[in-house]
């Protein structure tokens, strides 16, 4: 199998995008002068210099070393980090219709994109181990992601991804929506930043050392999900997507010692777990390894293995009526029904005056109650302050973990690279059973 090219969703859905080609590109087999350039929506059509197009394609003349830059791109999409940024990405860079406006999407090979990938969802100056092991399963995640499309178009069955009553919205999100184009550029598939995030010559050593190399299960190239904080204990798959059992993505304390793990899915269990501050790999304030592993806009969240967020009766009940679109009046009680391995709740039941619904999975628990996401649905919830009616008018929320907690977690894995652990055992540790192969 020879190196594929990616297609990578940067700035979607927008009226207008402005770009720069500092470098050579041609367009239908004419040169286009380096220069700022724009596109913006004319119908359903693109308009490029006073011509109408259906899409564009700007060709690099060398798919490696060639350029452009993209204006105002989106990161960190309605997280508490978004903001916007000036984009440098090599390779290609095509423009689509989608939805009566434009998308901009970069076609780049596989191992430049993990160069990025890599200085994106973590830092550049983090540690040789662990910046390997990064580049396994973001190599691995992303052509498994594209296998599976691949069988989903094949397949007669509809993929559904939901499923709504009176009284139960049932959400999980994937790749679903990314029908144009392999992944999307944002924390919804693999942080990609291009070339603004600085690199090293670390990070493209890295790359290369660990050319097609990919993490396989029982002759599959495994399904390698990450986030960025597990809590104490890794989450298992089915509870936080499709209901499809990967062996290798189960509970499993994020600790060296086989220590015995409490039944999480036991509500007492839960509680005394997340209330307590149990050893792991990611229970760490070591400021040092913190700030080679995270970015500047991740080093703004000063706690993640235990936090808590307090609201009152007000603002929760303003929050869940924007956020879902329901209005259950004031909120009597956030209840879990149902929680995954690693505490995470993947059922809860909102009680309100005027309204109660059960929801679910753990990202849609994170929307609902949070202006962007919450940092992970593993969280226990105190009242106080109950009026006349018995109806609380704060709600505490005491939690654990920053993310899914599904497969490697980044904070445990950047401790134990700096414990000395190679990047085989690291992945070893965050994906039992499974085996390193080169695919190419």
């Amino acid at each position: 199998m020879n190196e594929p090219l990616i297609h990578v969703g940067i700035l979607l859905q927008q009226p207008k995008i402005d770009f720069s080609l500092p470098d050579s590109y041609t367009l239908n087999g004419m040169e286009v002068e380096p220069g700022d350039y724009s596109v913006e929506i004319s119908g359903r059509k693109i308009l490029f210099n006073g011509e109408i197009f259906e899409e564009l394609l700007f060709e690099a003349d060398n798919l490696h070393t060639n350029a452009f830059e993209l204006k105002n791109v989106i990161i960190g999409v309605q997280f508490h980090w978004e903001r916007k940024e000036d984009q440098r990405f090599p390779g290609n860079l095509k423009f689509i219709v989608e939805d009566n406006s434009i998308s901009a999407i970069n076609i780049v090979s596989l191992e430049d994109y993990l160069i990025s990938v890599i200085s994106s969802e973590m830092s550049a100056t983090s540690s040789e181990e662990l910046l390997k092991a990064h580049a396994v399963i973001s190599r691995s995640w992303l052509l498994a992601q594209i296998r599976k499309s691949q069988s989903l178009e094949k397949s007669e069955k509809e993929y559904c991804s939901s499923f709504e009553t009176p009284t139960e919205i049932f959400r999980w999100y994937d790749r679903e929506n990314h029908d144009r184009f392999d992944v999307c550029a944002d924390d919804h598939c693999q942080r990609y930043q291009g070339i603004t995030r600085q690199s090293t010559d670390l990070v493209k050593k890295v790359i290369q050392e660990t050319r097609g190399e990919v993490l396989s299960y029982d002759g599959a190239i495994c399904d390698t999900r990450f986030s960025k904080c597990c809590g104490g204990v890794m989450e298992t798959f089915e509870n936080v997507w499709e209901p499809v059992m990967h062996p290798y993505l189960q509970a499993k304390p994020d600790y060296p010692e086989d220590s015995l793990l409490p039944d999480l899915t036991v509500e007492e269990n839960a509680e005394e777990w997340i209330r307590s501050s149990p050893p792991a790999f990611c229970n760490t304030e070591d400021k040092n390894v913190l700030k080679q592993v995270l970015n500047d806009y991740d080093q703004e969240t000063p706690n993640f293995y235990r936090w808590k967020i307090t609201y009152s009766q007000s603002a929760l009940s303003s929050l869940i009526r924007q956020r879902s679109g329901i209005d259950f009046g004031e909120i009597i009680a956030l209840q879990p029904l149902e929680r995954g391995t690693s505490g995470r709740i993947i059922r809860m039941k909102i009680i309100g005056t005027e309204k109660v619904m059960t929801i679910g999975k753990e990202l849609e628990i994170r929307r609902t109650l949070s202006k962007s996401h919450l940092y992970s649905s593993a969280f226990v919830i105190d009242t106080q302050d109950e009026d006349e009616n018995g109806i609380p008018q704060t709600f505490t929320l005491t939690g654990a973990g920053w993310g899914h907690g599904v497969g490697l977690c980044q904070i445990g894995a950047a401790i134990m690279s700096e414990k000395g652990y190679r990047y085989h055992d690291i992945l070893a540790h965050y994906y039992p059973d499974s085996k390193i192969i080169t695919n190419y």
